[in-house]
């Protein structure tokens, strides 16, 4: 049975970034199915309605991209009664935890040594590069597992913009949704009241000062150049959508058409 979802986006007090992927339209003129596919920053800070609204969901996996120094930062996601919930970082869990500790630490100085002249941007470009590349194994998981039987299905990371933000764009990539309307998801992520909520150890005026706020933005941002560098990564290295799909990701066409009757209308 389809899951009923409401028309408008659920306001959730402590759950950043939700969505429902749905109605996005394929090149061969089907959309998205609602209620299958679902998108959102962690769950750590989950309230009871939030919990309760998720349940209502009929949930039958979550994906959780985070590391385990995500987890340590923010807390492990809220449990929903009968969701399996799957553990799947895609970053290290040492990549970049001094870079992380200057972003919450940091003086003015060092946050322009390290994000000033563009290198906030291009960090962000190289990480959104880097695993499209070296996470086959694991959009390959996730992609068979939506195939077989985890939908409806919540995949989360931190923010809910970048991992997650990768990993729903590949997706949207097997069921052959049209291009724009995969960035114009992406670039969701960008209104006020989902944005995560940038945390600095000190809470002085100057630990958020406008220059400070400046250099900070390249990585809370959602930027169309980063999902492009992402995309032109599989031109490039695989040659097109679809090589990328079969020779990377094992995705056959016969595991390609069971993903698009689960999650397509």
């Amino acid at each position: 049975m389809t899951q009923q979802v409401p028309s408008t986006e659920p306001e959730l007090a402590g759950v950043r970034n939700f969505r429902d992927v749905g109605g996005l339209p394929t090149a061969d003129g089907r959309r998205v199915r609602h209620g299958v596919l679902f998108r959102s920053g962690h769950l750590a800070h989950a309230t009871e309605e939030d919990a309760a609204f998720l349940s209502s969901l009929g949930l039958h996996t979550i994906f959780d991209f985070r590391n385990a120094a995500d987890q340590r930062l923010e807390g492990p996601d809220v449990e929903l009664p009968g969701v399996r919930n799957v553990n799947l970082p895609l970053s290290d869990p040492a990549d970049g935890a001094e870079f992380w500790k200057m972003v919450r630490d940091g003086d003015l100085d060092q946050l322009r040594s390290i994000l000033a002249d563009g290198k906030g941007a291009n960090r962000m470009i190289a990480s959104y590069r880097a695993t499209i590349r070296q996470r086959t194994a694991e959009h390959s998981r996730v992609l068979h597992a939506l195939a077989e039987d985890s939908v409806p299905v919540l995949m989360h990371c931190a923010a809910g913009k970048d991992r997650a933000g990768l990993s729903v764009a590949v997706t949207l990539l097997a069921l052959g949704v049209e291009r724009d309307a995969i960035f114009d998801d992406y670039l969701k992520s960008n209104a006020t009241h989902r944005r995560y909520k940038v945390r600095r150890s000190s809470s002085s005026a100057s630990a958020y000062s406008p220059e400070v706020m400046e250099l900070l933005n390249p990585l809370f941002d959602a930027r169309a150049e980063y999902l492009s560098a992402a995309l032109e990564t599989v031109e490039e290295t695989w040659g097109g959508v679809d090589p990328y799909l079969e020779t990377a990701l094992g995705i056959t066409p016969g595991v390609r058409e069971r993903l698009r009757e689960r999650l397509l209308d």
